[in-house]
């Protein structure tokens, strides 16, 4: 098992990495001396695959837990899934002292991490991701929220959670296209932090594809140590903390447009990376050798790196985009690279250089 710290004060917690950590679930959150009553909130999904062995550990451990079961995908970022959830922690009596298991990807962590954040003023929560992509980004950091009609995550807080619980067993059983999914952000990692781990990547993507132990192992564990430094050093994203949201603008819009239904998160921003690595060369010259490294890597992953998109679709992506957190006195501002593992946030990109980049990523 690998261990990876979160240095944030008397909010600083653990991330586990390993594998068959769901038996150890109970005694970790004894340990923290949580109280007995807590609220496991998983999806439809995930339940009949794991909820039952978090159950077991953590009645074993002498606690006292609720399943609360929310419908799977983005629209359970919603906030009438969040009054659902409310209601099932009253009716249970749940208290200051409860805390909230949050099993599943990203969704699930965000949606419980809200209520958590939110219920009674701030309970605790424990993450524990069953997703790549929440293992490696979402699930590390404390930022946590729900939907609006008019755009992603626009509804949230910042509310770390006591704990982060990797096992990469769950992996075994994700399907192929949300694994791949996940790729979008481990390779982010590389292009924002780490060149080294962007090499890393392209030489050992087969073995990751594989869902190779020992590989796997040290990817997460790697995303989880580069985001870690990342939030230690800015956990409300006043600077340093956007670099994370590299090829999320253009991402973040286009599952806005498609009612977060035609891609999944990951998918979208690989789209997004590939388009935030052409506004790179054009304005901060990242090399062109670079540009055609991630987007052969995101190819490689199978994941999308072309868009195609009408008059009015794009359009419905600007309008999008101007919701986006990010912005600032209405002017989209996008993370950008000067070459892969350097990059700079808050540049601001014309209008007109984002429809070239739309026209060169169009297929």
């Amino acid at each position: 098992m690998r261990t990876v710290q979160v240095s944030l004060a008397e909010r600083s917690y653990r991330i586990l990495v390993g594998g068959g950590l769901l038996s150890r679930l109970g005694k970790e959150c004894a340990r923290l001396k949580l109280g007995r009553r807590c609220a496991v909130v998983t999806d439809e999904k995930v339940a009949p695959l794991h909820a039952a062995a978090v159950l077991e550990s953590l009645k074993g451990a002498g606690f006292e837990p609720l399943l609360v079961t929310v419908p799977s995908g983005e629209t359970a970022k919603s906030l009438k899934v969040v009054a659902q959830c409310y209601d099932a922690f009253a009716k249970a009596r749940l208290e200051r002292k409860s805390f909230v298991v949050a099993l599943g990807g990203g969704v699930v962590g965000d949606l419980a991490g809200f209520v958590a954040a939110t219920y009674l003023r701030g309970v605790a929560f424990v993450q524990v991701p069953t997703t790549l992509l929440a293992q490696v980004d979402s699930s590390v950091g404390g930022k946590v929220g729900v939907n609006l009609p008019a755009g992603k995550n626009l509804v949230g807080a910042f509310h770390q959670p006591r704990l982060v619980l990797c096992d990469l067993d769950v992996l075994k059983t994700l399907p192929d296209r949300e694994f791949r999914a996940g790729l979008g952000e481990v390779i982010k990692y590389g292009i924002i932090y780490d060149a080294p781990f962007f090499r890393r990547l392209e030489k050992s993507l087969d073995r990751i594809l594989a869902r190779d132990p020992a590989e796997l192992s040290a990817v997460v564990a790697r995303c989880c140590a580069i985001k870690a430094d990342v939030v230690g050093q800015d956990e409300t994203e006043s600077g340093l903390r956007a670099v994370l949201n590299y090829g999320h603008t253009i991402g973040h819009g286009l599952e806005a447009i498609s009612a977060y239904g035609k891609y999944l998160h990951g998918e979208a921003i690989s789209i997004g990376q590939v388009a935030a690595s052409h506004l790179s060369a054009a304005l901060l010259g990242m090399p062109a050798q670079d540009v055609e490294r991630v987007r052969e890597l995101f190819f490689r992953a199978g994941l999308p790196v072309c868009v195609k998109l009408s008059p009015a679709q794009r359009k419905a992506l600007f309008d999008a985009m101007r919701l986006d957190k990010k912005v600032s006195a209405g002017e989209i501002k996008f993370v950008l690279a000067r070459a892969i593992g350097q990059v700079e946030f808050g540049q601001s990109v014309p209008d007109d250089l984002v429809n070239w980049v739309l026209d060169r990523i169009e297929g």
